[in-house]
């Protein structure tokens, strides 16, 4: 496993230096508010600071993977440390929660590429790699799109023409683990001291992909159902590995939803948003109007009704979800500061009747 940590020195100086008597570190591992975290003294298990937990609104101001935190080095090995500082995040890439509750769920910070996985064969589905797609652009990563199973592939060339008319400029690679140089242009693209973080539904493959850039059998893998292609939850924590070449990757868990509450819609679908521009009216929605040129070119052929169809809704989720989690926080902020809004109310009025 020491081959595979990542070496501090040499990133340490990109970050944040440690306050006095804090060390620099970077968490490996998280489960359930517990913390694996690197530093150059090794691998500790770790927590956050009380006041740090206190501070915190939702789980988007804990860590996560990836992050880069300044902790209390425990005086002996085998005990806990303690994180008491978060530094600043490059880039982070979140999702809504599941539940009706817009609340965020961390998957991985400070990534310099997020490879969005999607297998070829019944998991296949476009509209879900747009979802994968917009969301990535807005964690300030570069996005890639690495197709799965190419052995179980229905028409590769036209799964290949339709992933690649919406990835955009976005690389993509297609991989086959039955062959031996299945994964050779990955390998080969991977760049030393990067970080990727693998994204994609259950049952892709996320985790016999890293198993076969490690070159061992280190993550465990499980069979999908036969009839849809869904995947258990192999990976239920996230984890940062250290590949042969120096890159770092980090495993995420499967997932069954994609809630949108930061997202980059106008990114991912900027060929919407180049045609918006010839409509008539400005505030053109691209249903009735006449003139919209977005209308036009589904009538002409040349834009698929079902993008659309994709960019409309994902604009209006991730329009309620982000309402939604703006109210969420300041409750939390209320919460802490008063206890309660009707106390809030009680210390507004008492504080005017002073006045008086």
């Amino acid at each position: 496993m020491e081959d595979r940590i990542l070496k501090l020195n040499e990133y340490s100086a990109l970050n944040q230096p440690a306050a006095s008597g804090l060390t620099l570190a970077r968490v490996s591992a998280t489960s359930h508010q517990q913390y694996t975290v690197i530093t150059t003294a090794g691998s500790f298990a770790a927590v956050v600071a009380g006041r740090f937990a206190n501070l915190a609104l939702g789980p988007e101001d804990f860590p996560t993977v990836g992050d880069w935190v300044q902790v209390r080095l425990p005086q002996t090995p085998t005990d806990v440390a303690v994180i008491e500082r978060l530094n600043p995040r490059q880039t982070v890439f979140l999702r809504k929660a599941a539940g009706r509750a817009a609340q965020a769920q961390l998957v991985a910070a400070n990534i310099d590429w997020l490879l969005v996985c999607m297998a070829l064969d019944a998991n296949y589905n476009v509209a879900r790699l747009e979802r994968y797609l917009a969301i990535a652009a807005a964690s300030g990563a570069q996005a890639a799109v690495v197709l799965t199973k190419k052995d179980r592939a229905s028409d590769l060339t036209a799964q290949l023409t339709a992933v690649q008319a919406v990835a955009a400029a976005a690389p993509v690679f297609v991989c086959d683990a039955t062959k031996r140089d299945g994964i050779a242009a990955l390998q080969q693209w991977l760049t030393p001291q990067a970080t990727y973080a693998l994204i994609g539904s259950s049952g892709v493959g996320k985790s016999t992909l890293i198993n076969l850039l490690l070159g061992t059998q280190t993550i465990a893998t499980q069979a999908v159902r036969a009839q849809d292609a869904h995947g258990r939850h192999t990976t239920t924590a996230r984890q940062f590995l250290r590949l042969p070449n120096g890159s770092m990757v980090i495993d995420t868990p499967g997932m069954r939803e994609l809630g949108l509450i930061q997202a980059d819609v106008a990114q991912t679908f900027d060929d919407i948003q180049t045609l918006a521009q010839q409509c008539r009216f400005r505030d053109c929605t691209h249903t009735k109007e006449p003139g919209c040129a977005v209308q036009a070119a589904i009538a002409a052929g040349a834009l698929p009704a079902a993008r659309l169809a994709s960019y409309q809704q994902l604009q209006q989720e991730q329009a309620q979800n982000q309402a939604l989690r703006g109210k969420a926080r300041e409750n939390a902020k209320i919460k802490r500061m008063f206890g309660s809004k009707k106390q809030m109310h009680a210390m507004i009025k008492a504080a005017k009747h002073r006045r008086r």
